[in-house]
């Protein structure tokens, strides 16, 4: 009889423990949502279609919701980065330069295959050296889209000598219709937009340059996007990367024989090539 008592307080005690116990692995289920800020190197439709099944299967492996975060141009998506507005972003070499420097965003995974910058003419052009090209107006993409205007603009310029006048015509494939149209000499562009081109645009056009090689576009995340949680995003993207249909949803986003990125080792060198002056805000 003395026991009674004791037992029943331990078993109030223990309920009310279970019942904490179980409240807060419920509090912790609740699934964060990821906004993913996408550079727009196409058009919204054609970014919605590549990484929407992506996000949809990260979504599964780690148990946290993506929203993408679309603007119509470069410089909208600029203002979303370098605001700190969005959690995850795809964003060029450049970019990730500046988004650390400005919010510290920390780059994830990215793909190995290095990204140069194209110079396209026309096919039937007869420049076929960059010294035909001084005087002309060039077109590009927007000032700050990296291999296809900020990195080319600063090499033409320091390197090559060229003076040129530049127009910003907001999307690659604008780029490329302007030079096709004959509106500018020639025009910046990068291999993955202009492969996707219909056969008359790239049938159309001519490599007249190419780039020095550096580290592609990473995806980079927020600090404030919890460890735990990148260090899961990260592990989930390279789980993709070693299954056949998980390297079909990396390669639809340019991602192709994914790596870890490391902001020292990848991008931190850029800062040497003062690609500052070329930025426009």
């Amino acid at each position: 009889m003395t026991h009674g008592p004791v037992s029943r307080r331990w078993l109030l005690g223990a309920t009310a423990a279970c019942a904490a116990g179980l409240a807060r692995p419920l509090r912790a289920q609740v699934r964060a949502t990821l906004s993913v800020a996408v550079v727009p190197q196409f058009p919204a439709a054609v970014l919605h279609r590549d990484w929407t099944p992506l996000l949809d299967r990260l979504s599964r492996m780690v148990g946290a919701d993506f929203r993408l975060l679309l603007q119509p141009s470069i410089p909208r998506f600029e203002a979303d980065v370098f605001a700190g507005t969005a959690d995850l972003a795809y964003l060029n070499p450049y970019h990730q330069v500046i988004a650390r420097r400005e919010r510290g965003y920390l780059p994830l995974v990215r793909s190995r295959v290095p990204l140069t910058g194209l110079l396209v003419v026309r096919q039937d052009d007869p420049i076929t050296a960059l010294r035909g090209l001084d005087g002309k107006t060039l077109a590009f993409p927007a000032p700050n889209a990296f291999g296809a205007s900020l990195w080319m603009r600063a090499l033409l310029t320091e390197r090559e000598k060229l003076q040129f006048t530049p127009t910003y015509v907001q999307t690659h494939g604008n780029v490329y219709r302007h030079v096709l149209s004959g509106q500018a000499a020639a025009g910046g562009g990068v291999n993955h937009t202009l492969s996707q081109e219909r056969p008359e645009v790239r049938q159309g056009l001519r490599v007249l340059f190419e780039t020095p090689g550096v580290a592609p576009h990473p995806i980079s995340a927020h600090p404030r996007v919890d460890p735990g949680l990148r260090t899961a995003i990260a592990e989930a993207l390279a789980s993709l990367a070693t299954q056949p249909e998980g390297q079909a949803l990396l390669q639809a986003v340019e991602i192709v024989d994914l790596v870890r990125a490391d902001h020292a080792r990848d991008y931190a060198p850029l800062e040497a090539f003062q690609l500052d002056r070329y930025v426009v805000r």
